[in-house]
């Protein structure tokens, strides 16, 4: 009698006790996504940024045509300046991405959800998943709006692009793309960085005052940094037109990919053997 109180058997009980598949992990990681207001917020700021800010630079370019040089007229790319909002929203994408797992590290929930699966790069793979999954759906659209919006207003005031020209579905496509190799660079950095403050900073580092600091170098060495830093390479994924000294779109792309992959697998190390 007392065993059988001890130590119940049965499917129920068997069920309490059964180990998360990587199914469960997803749908928590989805909850947390969904109920979590700085999630909401960042995305809401990278629609915002991406239409509204992109609507504002293209009205005020197209207007600013007529008057400008020949040189600045013969550079004129309309599909880049509708996609100006996007470069800057990228920010809050890089702020999504580190918040992730690095907000679970400064509330201490990281050890809960570290006990419930200790299988821990199963961990990191769902909210990888999870989280590049609503930013490529949210970054196509922004970039898709975005690129609808401003032309619209250029329209009339400058030449505009359409879709079917050379480069530009790539381009206006692409933006989604970059975002969504941005915010799993950015959760790779809050996973080895912990602390929210210091993983922003890191990434805003990496996306905005590394690559100017460059512009300082030498040509002998700011070409080859200009050409290979991840972030300006994989950006060029979202150009009509690349610039001087920079990768063609998808070998840039692929470079980006490919730094992404060397901080997610230190990530994923680090995460298997420190304490939480």
């Amino acid at each position: 009698m007392t065993g059988a109180a001890i130590a119940p058997a049965g499917p129920d009980h068997r069920a309490a006790f059964r180990a998360a598949t990587f199914g469960d992990v997803l749908r928590s990681e989805w909850t947390k996504l969904r109920s979590v207001r700085s999630a909401f917020w960042a995305l809401t700021v990278t629609v915002v940024l991406g239409v509204g800010l992109g609507a504002v630079i293209s009205a005020a370019a197209a207007h600013g045509y007529a008057k400008s040089s020949v040189s600045g007229k013969l550079s004129w790319d309309p599909t880049g300046v509708s996609l100006a909002g996007v470069a800057i929203a990228q920010l809050a994408i890089a702020v999504l991405g580190v918040l992730a797992i690095s907000s679970e590290y400064s509330s201490g929930m990281i050890r809960t959800s570290l006990t419930a699966v200790p299988k821990r790069g199963r961990v990191l793979a769902a909210k990888s998943l999870v989280f590049a999954a609503v930013t490529f759906v949210v970054g196509e659209v922004t970039s898709f709006a975005a690129f609808f919006v401003g032309q619209a207003l250029i329209a009339g005031h400058a030449p505009h692009a359409a879709l079917g020209d050379p480069g530009v579905a790539r381009a206006v496509a692409g933006a989604g793309l970059y975002l969504t190799a941005l915010v799993v660079l950015s959760v790779a950095a809050g996973t080895l960085l912990r602390h929210p403050a210091a993983a922003i900073a890191c990434m805003i580092a990496v996306l905005f005052v590394l690559p100017a600091i460059a512009q300082a170098l030498p040509d002998s060495w700011r070409n080859p940094v200009t050409e290979f830093w991840p972030t300006q390479a994989g950006s060029q994924l979202t150009s009509v037109h690349p610039a001087a000294h920079t990768l063609q779109p998808w070998p840039g792309f692929g470079v980006m990919c490919l730094f992404v992959a060397i901080v997610y697998t230190i990530a994923w190390t680090l995460l298997d053997r420190r304490d939480a």
